[in-house]
């Protein structure tokens, strides 16, 4: 039913593992396969291509859903709908940031101080270009493939860059003056095929699917007993995404209690857990929370 494509090189390994945990599982015969599969019958074909031809084969209606980043999006300008921020990355589940960026000696504290006919390099050209015309200020515009950091400041006077962390903008010894844009990956879908219903229908589970898989990362679930005096310490403690459920045992005075927590939090809530007179204590993962 729909036509899907999803980013090959930095976001291709994150994105095929969050579809594994989603329970699309993309299948290829090789690591270098530019086409793939996923045993669904929502899905009738998928390819993994470059991120930034995604929004505008989506927007072209070549396929009807893809993932990308915003970034991408914005510097084609393609007719896309969002149907979802997916939030994740190559590397954390931060977004990246597309910044402008000079050498850390240079004297601007803002793009409004760059000197007219200022060089800038970037891998988005059409996006610096706005932002230079929103700004007022002339600047030289011109197309990097790459190891943009490098070229300030004997190739450029600034770059227009992206970073998650910062580190390697600082390794090359450069300073932000703006961010321009905060870009996450983004479920994206044609206009044209969001119209139809049944193939609405099926992006719309495809996205339950997906944004439950992020959900449930980093949380398990924690199942314990507790006596009735010791109920109300207990549930005091529990850090849990929604109000625990709490079921009374039969033919006794305690009760059964479940809770969404951070996995992070756990090897300090068992054992305070344990001594605020909890017993029968259960971790177990999730695979996916859907609201």
């Amino acid at each position: 039913m729909l036509r899907l494509v999803l980013p090959k090189g930095s976001l291709e390994h994150a994105t095929l593992q969050l579809f594994e945990d989603a329970d699309l599982a993309v299948n290829r015969s090789s690591g270098v396969d530019y086409r793939a599969s996923i045993a669904d019958p929502r899905v009738a074909d998928v390819r993994i291509l470059r991120p930034q031809e995604i929004p505008r084969y989506v927007g072209d209606g070549l396929f009807d859903v893809g993932v990308t980043g915003r970034d991408w999006v914005e510097e084609t300008g393609a007719d896309v709908v969002t149907l979802a921020e997916l939030h994740y990355s190559k590397a954390t589940a931060r977004p990246i940031n597309v910044v402008l960026a000079v050498a850390d000696d240079a004297p601007y504290r803002s793009v409004t101080d760059l000197p007219s006919g200022v060089r800038i390099h970037t891998e988005y050209p059409e996006l610096t270009r706005r932002y230079f015309e929103k700004h007022g200020v002339e600047a030289e515009i011109s197309l990097s493939y790459g190891a943009t950091e490098a070229k300030v400041p004997e190739i450029a006077d600034a770059v227009v860059e992206i970073t998650e962390t910062g580190r390697a903008l600082r390794a090359a010894g450069l300073k932000v003056l703006d961010t321009i844009l905060v870009s996450h990956t983004e479920l994206i879908a044609n206009p044209l095929a969001y119209e139809d219903s049944e193939r609405r229908k099926a992006m719309e589970q495809i996205r339950t699917l997906l944004i439950g898989a992020l959900e449930a990362r980093g949380r398990v679930l924690v199942k314990l007993n507790v006596e009735e005096e010791q109920l109300d310490g207990v549930i005091a403690m529990l850090p849990a995404l929604r109000s625990p459920t709490v079921s009374k045992l039969a033919g006794s005075g305690a009760y059964a209690l479940e809770a969404v927590v951070a996995k992070s939090e756990i090897n300090t809530l068992i054992p305070a857990l344990k001594d605020h007179g909890a017993t029968g204590i259960i971790e177990l993962p999730i695979a996916k929370i859907v609201h």
